[in-house]
C-alpha cells in the first residue's frame, strides 16, 4: 500500500505516503471561529519530500486556510470571511454577513494503494443559517509519481441551490474592485513563497490576473530547508457554466506580491448565477512537486494525464 489514511473522526483525515513517512495533507472539517466564515480546508499539504506548500490563518488574512472552497460574496453574503468589499467604503466589518459551509456526512473515506478518497456533503449558509445551497464534494489522490516528484489532488464539488432564488456568486471585482476576482476555490501559499515564479503554457507573471487557461503554475521557494516546489492548478475542460449572464469558464486570480496566491475564480468579471434547483459542477487537479518546474516540464506532464 502507498497511501495509508488516518481519520481523527470529528476533527481531520490525514493522507500520507508511506514510502516517504511524509503526511501529503490534513482535511480539516472541525468549525472554526465565526469571523472566518467556517468550512473545510486542507492543510497542511506538502510535496513527496515533505515541503510545506500551504499558510495556515496568516497575520494579513486569518480567513486564508490553505486549499479551500470559497465564496466571496454570495447573494448579499460572505463565505470567504474577515471583513466584506463594499464599494466606495472599502472592506467594512460586517459579522452579520458572514456566513458557513457545514460538514454533514462522509459517502466514503478510503485509502488503497496509491488512491486515496473522501468524499462528503456539506451544506451551505447564511449568517441566519437557512439552507442555501448542498454540495457533493470528492477529494482523491489520483496520480502518485515518485520518479517525478509529484502527486496530484483531484478536486469535485456539486452544488445544488436550496433556496427558492437565484444564487448569484460574485467577487470584490464585481462588486467595483479591480483584479480582486478571488471566490471559488482558493489556495494560500506559505510566505516563504512571496514573489514566487508564476506561467501559464505561453504567458508569465501577475500579467495573468484576470486571463484565461488551462492550466497556471507557481514555483516558490522554501524557508527552513534548501529547494522549490512547484504547484500546478488545473481547471477540467466541462467546467463551463451557463446561466443568466451566459457562460463562466475561469478567469485566473493570482498574486505573488505581498502574498502567493491562486484561485480559478468562478466569478472574476462577471456574476455567475444559479437559479434554484439548478445545478453547479466544477472540478481541479491539484499538482504538487518537488523543485522548480519550467513551462515544458509542466506541460509533458499535465499532457500524459487525460480527464
Amino acid at each position: 500500500m502507498t497511501l495509508s489514511l488516518n481519520h481523527a473522526h470529528g476533527d481531520r483525515i490525514t493522507v500520507a505516503h508511506e514510502a516517504t513517512g511524509t503526511e501529503l495533507f490534513a482535511y480539516v472539517y472541525r468549525p472554526e471561529a465565526a469571523w472566518e466564515a467556517p468550512k473545510p480546508y486542507l492543510h497542511p499539504i506538502r510535496t513527496l519530500s515533505g515541503g510545506l506548500v500551504t499558510d495556515y490563518r496568516p497575520n494579513d488574512h486569518r480567513w486564508h486556510k490553505g486549499l479551500q472552497l470559497t465564496a466571496s460574496h454570495l447573494s448579499g453574503q460572505n463565505l470567504w470571511g474577515g471583513n466584506t468589499y463594499v464599494h466606495g467604503e472599502g472592506y467594512l466589518a460586517l459579522p452579520e454577513k458572514i456566513g458557513s459551509m457545514a460538514h454533514v456526512a462522509f459517502g466514503e473515506v478510503s485509502a488503497v494503494g496509491d488512491r486515496a478518497v473522501i468524499a462528503e456533503q456539506l451544506t451551505w449558509h447564511p449568517h441566519g443559517g437557512e439552507l442555501w445551497a448542498e454540495e457533493e464534494r470528492r477529494i482523491e489522490v489520483c496520480d502518485v509519481d515518485p520518479e517525478a516528484g509529484s502527486w496530484t489532488l483531484g478536486w469535485t464539488s456539486t452544488l445544488t441551490n436550496r433556496r427558492a432564488e437565484p444564487l448569484r456568486f460574485g467577487s470584490p471585482t464585481t462588486h467595483g474592485r479591480p483584479a480582486a476576482g478571488y471566490t471559488g476555490l482558493f489556495w494560500r501559499g506559505p510566505r516563504a513563497f512571496r514573489d514566487g515564479t508564476v506561467f501559464t503554457g505561453d504567458s508569465n507573471g501577475e500579467d495573468l490576473m484576470g486571463g484565461q487557461a488551462p492550466w497556471l503554475a507557481y514555483v516558490g521557494e522554501h524557508d527552513g530547508r534548501d529547494g522549490h516546489a512547484t504547484v500546478v492548478f488545473e481547471h477540467s475542460p466541462a467546467n463551463d457554466h451557463t446561466g443568466e449572464k451566459g457562460t463562466h469558464p475561469a478567469h485566473w486570480f493570482v498574486r505573488s506580491d505581498p502574498f502567493a496566491a491562486v484561485a480559478p475564480s468562478w466569478a472574476f468579471h462577471e456574476e455567475m448565477v444559479l437559479a434554484p434547483g439548478d445545478t453547479l459542477h466544477r472540478s481541479y487537479r491539484v499538482l504538487v512537486a518537488d523543485g522548480a518546474w519550467d513551462r515544458e516540464q509542466v506541460a509533458a506532464h499535465l499532457e500524459s494525464r487525460t480527464w
